[in-house]
Order: C-alpha cells, then sequence, then structure tokens
C-alpha cells in the first residue's frame, strides 16, 4: 500500500517542455489514467517517475523521493511498463518474466523458489503458460507486450505505471492484463497510473482521469467529467459522440465522421 505523489514535476527535453509543473496526489490502491493527444507528456511522465528522464520538482512514495533512491529500491517501489521496451531475442518468456524479481536477489544471488513461483503466478494468471519455455524473437508483438506486463506483475511493487499497456493487444487480451491489473489492485492496494490511448477503456478502468494537453493538465476527475465531447473535440480534434450506460455507468467514446468545428 503506497502513495504516489508529484509535486512541481517539469520534465524539459532542450528547450522544448514536455510536462509542465505537474501535481498530484496518487491515493495508495488508486487507479489514475494519463490520457491526452500524441505529444502531450503522458509517456515523459511516467518515465520521470520511472528514473529514466531527468526532472525537475519532487516525485515521491509514501513521502521518500525517488530521486534519493537507489535502482534496486526503486525498483521495489515502482514497476514500469514501458511503451516500446528493449527485448532480448534469445532469452525465453519464464527467464524474462523472472528478471521481474531481480530488486529482491541479492547481488551474487541467484533467484529463490519464491520467486519463481512468483513468475509462474503471473505468467498463469495472463495465460502465458504455452509461451514460458519460447523465445521471445519468435513471439508476436502482442504476445511480447503480454509478457512484458507479466515481468512488471512479478515486481510486486507497491507501484505500477503502464505506459500505454495494450496498445498491441486484441480486445481479449486488453481484457484480461487489465482485469489482472484491477484483481491485484484489489487484492494488493497496489497504485497504479497508466497512459491509455483507448479513452473508453481509461474511463471503465481507472478511479479517475488526468488531461493533459501541450504538457499542462487541461482536467482531471471522473471519467464522466472529463471525457465530455466538446473538450474531447477542442483537445484531440475529433468528431465523438459521448455515451454513458444507464447500467453501469461506463462512458463510452465513439469516432464519428467529420471533423469539429473550429
Amino acid at each position: 500500500m503506497s502513495t504516489l505523489e508529484f509535486c512541481d514535476v517539469t520534465v524539459s527535453y532542450g528547450r522544448r517542455v514536455a510536462v509542465g509543473a505537474f501535481a498530484d496526489r496518487i491515493e495508495s490502491g488508486e487507479w489514475v489514467g494519463v490520457i491526452g493527444p500524441n505529444g502531450a507528456g503522458k509517456s515523459s511522465l511516467l518515465r520521470a517517475a520511472a528514473g529514466l528522464v531527468a526532472s525537475s520538482g519532487t516525485i515521491s512514495v509514501d513521502g521518500s523521493p525517488l530521486a534519493a533512491m537507489s535502482d534496486r529500491e526503486r525498483a521495489s517501489r515502482v514497476a514500469y511498463v514501458a511503451q516500446s521496451p528493449l527485448i532480448p531475442d534469445d532469452m525465453t518468456a519464464f527467464d524474462y518474466v523472472l528478471l521481474g524479481r531481480t530488486p529482491y536477489v541479492g547481488y551474487f544471488g541467484t533467484e529463490s523458489s519464491h520467486d519463481r513461483a512468483v513468475a509462474v503466478d503471473v505468467i498463469d494468471r495472463l495465460r502465458l503458460g504455452e509461451f514460458a519455455g519460447r523465445m521471445m524473437g519468435s513471439m508476436s508483438g502482442g504476445e511480447r507486450q503480454r509478457v512484458v506486463i507479466a515481468r512488471a506483475l512479478a515486481q510486486e511493487a507497491p507501484v505500477l505505471l503502464l505506459d500505454e499497456p495494450t496498445s498491441a493487444l486484441d480486445i481479449g487480451h486488453q481484457q484480461q492484463a487489465l482485469e489482472l491489473v484491477t484483481e491485484l489492485r484489489e487484492q494488493q492496494a497496489i497504485t497504479v497510473v497508466s497512459a491509455m490511448h483507448d479513452l473508453t477503456l481509461a474511463g471503465t478502468y481507472t478511479d479517475r482521469l488526468v488531461l493533459l494537453d501541450g504538457g499542462t493538465v487541461v482536467a482531471r476527475g471522473d471519467a464522466a467529467d472529463v471525457l465530455t465531447a466538446d473538450r474531447l473535440g477542442e483537445v484531440f480534434h475529433v468528431c465523438v459522440t459521448v455515451d454513458v450506460d444507464p447500467d453501469d455507468g461506463t462512458v463510452i467514446v465513439v469516432p464519428r465522421r467529420g471533423f469539429p468545428a473550429r
């Protein structure tokens, strides 16, 4: 159970500000979806939290700044699924998932039976058993993406960062992966921040949304408050219809033909 807090976090690439003075507090067990058009700063924000890009301001877990932690300690607190991870072709899926246990293995140690059991459990839950012995290089993009998610879940960090985790998955495997994250969140109170392009999925699975545009927050709140047709037209420059399921309140965003009025 951990709280993730951003305090005036800014990410810049040269003179270009990708994220400007972002502030938010994600409570223990909460799932926040970060949405926005390409270049809005979603990935930069997550990469800053993962320690992969430089940033100013403070990002902390349970009040402890991540920047002051060693790589091993940070990895035990925060797991990260990259949008386009570097994956070794000559490693089996099982061994790749087992890498998620690295923060808990001594520098000259080997994985314990518990570490291996955690990897097997995650592989089974994501229905990846048939791929466990296959080389990563022999898999399709969607299969590899599921293994990448499995590695992050095997890390058992209290904070999980997901950068477009379902972009390469078909609809069935999208639901599988997101339902597993939901299950783990409910069972272990893990804190989740995910960048997602599919607005309907984002609104369905998250507790609340943060909409970025040009590195700044345009809106934040419940899906019904953030995902309005007028706001999405203004930010994404699209025509959409937004419906709310009367039974469960799911917000459904459907593109329609035409261009928004300017």
